[in-house]
């Protein structure tokens, strides 16, 4: 890839027919099933016969497939190829996950709540732009609202259903940067949960809670769906308002995310942060409501783009005991404590600050050392 481009998804919100959606909501549900029986086949080839079944054996039965199900021949095929690799790849990241000793996790049959897109791996066919419409194979034409433009060579397309319609995500190469002046500042970030975010100068970022915020009006919403009688409109309707107040917490949080990286990106031409292990974290029943309303891999999945993307630098590093040890100059004595303890006071240099300042300060240190700069 050039250095002076990145890939980058542009998404836009689809205005189909009623028509058009029924048709989509199709699409999904064949995805869908397809998906959950080649899954089966794999289940049950292997515990009964003790044979792996493979991506390209289940892919060359396709056609068959179409001839014992008409309307399967209504789907473009590589949408239905896709299903198939998307199996795969779960069946890959299990037997990872079993090398590498972690919980496996088998890939499971997947609701109709857990299914909702599909795409089309290849723009030009099956999927075209024409005059600020998007064309798919055996739909139609979909309009939709392009903004911001698009930039780059469109390469596949994506469709999915959200709680408020349809979107379309056009994953785009060739994308030029666009560099911002350089500030000749670096920082370290540390993560938390008192504030989201500690740099390395003493400020303090903190997380709106979101979810928190929205604690109460989700129970509300989710007591409502409870009491409705499965099957009945009410509770399809329940159920929609419901998804809807989910969506907006999630919109606010990546709302958030996007505003306080662009800002450290402005600020700073180096940024340093530790290597948070989220999956691991959330396995302490305490806290992992707030680190999950946090969205700390989220945020510095954003925050590497938009570095990128504006021509500067993010560096993971080690977070090991950089919360323990002393970030007095020439000091780096260990100083343990517990999480509660909120101060870092250093018995051997008198050093004496908040303990995530201390830390985003040893980050940055170390992201130093780590790049052979002089910390």
């Amino acid at each position: 890839m050039d250095e002076q481009t990145v890939r980058k998804t542009f998404k836009y919100k689809l205005n189909p027919t009623a028509e058009q959606e029924r048709t989509l909501a199709f699409v999904v549900r064949r995805c869908r099933e397809l998906y959950n029986a080649a899954l089966q086949e794999r289940r049950d080839a292997w515990q009964k016969c003790g044979v792996s079944v493979t991506v390209a054996d289940q892919s060359i039965q396709l056609p068959a497939v179409k001839e014992v199900r008409p309307d399967y021949r209504d789907i473009h095929s590589q949408v239905l190829q896709d299903v198939l690799t998307r199996l795969d790849r779960a069946f890959q990241a299990f037997f990872r996950r079993l090398r590498e000793g972690q919980t496996p996790g088998y890939p499971r049959f997947q609701g109709a709540n857990r299914y909702n897109s599909f795409p089309y791996k290849q723009v030009g066919n099956g999927a075209t732009l024409d005059n600020g419409f998007l064309v798919l194979s055996k739909i139609g034409r979909l309009a939709l609202r392009r903004s911001p433009p698009m930039e780059g060579t469109p390469k596949t397309v994506t469709i999915s259903r959200e709680a408020d319609g349809w979107y379309v995500c056009f994953s785009c190469a060739d994308v030029p940067i666009r560099p911002l002046a350089l500030t000749g500042q670096k920082t370290g970030i540390d993560l938390g949960l008192e504030s989201f975010a500690t740099l390395a100068d003493g400020q303090r970022i903190f997380n709106p809670g979101w979810y928190r915020k929205a604690e109460r009006a989700l129970k509300t919403a989710q007591r409502r769906v409870s009491r409705r009688k499965k099957g009945s409109n009410r509770r399809r309707n329940a159920v929609q308002l419901l998804a809807r107040a989910h969506l907006k917490v999630k919109r606010q949080r990546a709302d958030f995310h996007h505003k306080t990286a662009l800002a450290l990106v402005r600020a700073n031409d180096m940024i340093y942060h530790e290597d948070v292990q989220t999956a691991n974290m959330l396995k302490n029943r305490h806290l992992a409501k707030s680190i999950s309303d946090a969205g700390w891999s989220a945020f510095l999945s954003i925050l590497a783009f938009k570095a990128a993307y504006a021509g500067k630098r993010v560096v993971a590093v080690p977070p090991a005991y950089t919360s323990q040890r002393c970030s007095g100059p020439g000091c780096g004595a260990m100083v343990r404590k517990g999480l509660s303890v909120r101060w870092q006071a250093c018995p051997d240099c008198g050093t004496s600050l908040h303990r995530d300042h201390n830390a985003a300060k040893n980050i940055e240190r170390l992201g130093q050392s780590l790049r052979g700069e002089v910390a």
